[in-house]
């Protein structure tokens, strides 16, 4: 078998250049790309003076002494830092509580309709909850969500009961 005709040799004409496949080689690096800044070696502009001079070396002569003629020298500073105390505002209990129809509720889950009063029950808890924390809104409201699922859970359980009774009567009466 002949190398120069296997299919991953390279073609003859290939060199140890890597070719540029049709792409325009980069440009030439330069130092400095940009105009106006100084190139390596080149001397610097001097500096211009800012307003102020040198600061006074540590524990030299200039050191704790006063400051310059038109520098103001800060106010004097309170040794000590006093701080505040956090407080923390929270809500007591409602002196007057917001009924929350919990026994209604479990009356209502156990006799008439388990999921009304599944979720009677949550919102009376909810509205035992707000009363506790205070937060006579979300009693109320929860209250008289409660209150309505209750009525309707018993309301319901009742017309079921009714119902039940009306079915077996008519049953009784085309048995015999």
């Amino acid at each position: 078998m002949d190398p120069s005709k296997s299919a991953s040799a390279p073609p003859q004409e290939y060199g140890d250049e890597k070719s540029s496949m049709g792409q325009v080689p980069p440009p030439a690096y330069f130092d400095n790309p940009h105009p106006g800044y100084p190139h390596p070696g080149a001397a610097y502009p001097p500096q211009m003076q800012q307003g102020f001079g040198p600061p006074p070396p540590y524990g030299g002569a200039g050191y704790g002494q006063p400051y310059p003629a038109g520098q103001q020298q800060y106010p004097a500073q309170p040794a000590t830092v006093t701080v505040q105390p956090t407080v923390y505002v929270t809500r007591g209990p409602l002196t007057e509580p917001v009924n929350d129809y919990l026994c209604y509720s479990i009356f209502t889950m156990l006799c008439c309709c388990l999921p009304l009063g599944i979720a009677a029950l949550i919102y009376s808890i909810i509205a035992r909850e707000a009363n506790h924390t205070g937060d006579r809104n979300a009693a109320d409201r929860s209250s008289r969500m409660a209150r309505t699922l209750n009525h309707v859970a018993l309301g319901l359980g009742i017309g079921s009961f009714v119902l039940l009774i009306v079915y077996i009567v008519v049953v009784a009466a085309f048995t015999s």
